[in-house]
């Protein structure tokens, strides 16, 4: 079982945990330019996507605190090459605040693009609080 184990991690080490430092509303990609961990360099923090450049199985998960106060909602889709593949929303109703959040399996090819894109409303930034946060990793390549 330990060779088992050994030859699973003996692959390709890619993963990222970027955080959001600035608010951003509308149906905007979010860029989350609070890089924590970017293992192999495929997330970009100047475009808010990660291109994969390793075929296989991801996994994704994000969360955005949605910015509220004036009776709206935050809608956050996370897309593959502009491609909805999870959406999540944030409703302000008796809070100022509330998170909208998602996970995601998926099969990348080389070139692929995963990002997390605004659908309507407003993302609270955070500075270097990691309020909103996008992570990723690959689970098995092909």
């Amino acid at each position: 079982a330990a060779g088992g184990l050994s030859a699973a991690f003996s692959g390709p080490r890619i993963a990222f945990y970027v955080g959001l430092k600035s608010p951003h509303e509308g149906y905007e990609v979010l860029k989350f330019d609070d890089v924590v961990t970017n293992l192999g360099n495929h997330y970009d923090p100047a475009s808010g996507k990660f291109t994969c450049q390793v075929r296989g199985i991801y996994f994704f998960t994000y969360h955005v605190l949605m910015r509220g106060g004036d009776g709206t909602s935050m809608w956050a889709d996370l897309c593959k090459n502009g491609q909805v593949r999870a959406s999540a929303i944030a409703q302000d109703a008796d809070q100022n605040y509330d998170y909208a959040s998602n996970s995601v399996v998926l099969h990348l090819d080389s070139g692929d693009e995963v990002y997390v894109k605004l659908d309507g409303g407003k993302a609270h930034g955070g500075n270097n609080n990691k309020y909103s946060t996008f992570s990723g990793f690959l689970l098995y390549p092909d």
